[in-house]
């Protein structure tokens, strides 16, 4: 075999249609596109979710509630979590910077700790907000919670 000899597998290279290149290509005419309307006209693209004219779906459908832009959105973190967080990273003190520097909340959110489950380490925790069973929580070990 040598390199003048190469060439495509049988059946692998089609021919490209060549559309709207006279009456003899059996593609003239109105090159595959039908007659008339829309779809025929050059420049057309459908519009996503249109329905052929008919009522769009999200226009038939009624509008419901709204979305308060007062609201805060808390990043959860439960006191079972921030204890086993204490003993990977050997930390006493938990904050902000080391919650995101550990990759566990991104730099802008805010945090809560709520509860659930058991605290043993004593704990010094700078957090946005903090839920009544958790502070007592982490108070009974004798750390502290301060709120940023």
């Amino acid at each position: 075999m040598e390199l003048h000899n190469l060439k495509p597998a049988k059946g692998s290279v089609k021919n490209k249609k060549r559309i709207a290149r006279g009456q003899g290509s059996g593609r003239g005419g109105t090159s595959t596109r039908g007659h008339k309307g829309a779809k025929s006209r050059s420049g057309y693209s459908r519009k996503r979710n249109f329905e052929g004219g008919q009522m769009p779906i999200q226009m038939r459908l009624p509008k419901r509630g709204f979305k308060n832009f007062n609201r805060v959105e808390y990043v959860p973190i439960n006191v079972e979590r921030l204890q086993a967080i204490s003993e990977k990273y050997s930390l006493t003190t938990i904050d902000m910077s080391t919650l995101v520097d550990n990759g566990i909340v991104r730099k802008n959110d805010k945090v809560k700790i709520l509860g659930k489950g058991e605290l043993t380490a004593k704990l010094n925790v700078t957090v946005h907000a903090c839920s009544a069973s958790a502070k007592q929580a982490i108070e009974n070990c004798g750390g502290s919670v301060n709120l940023a």
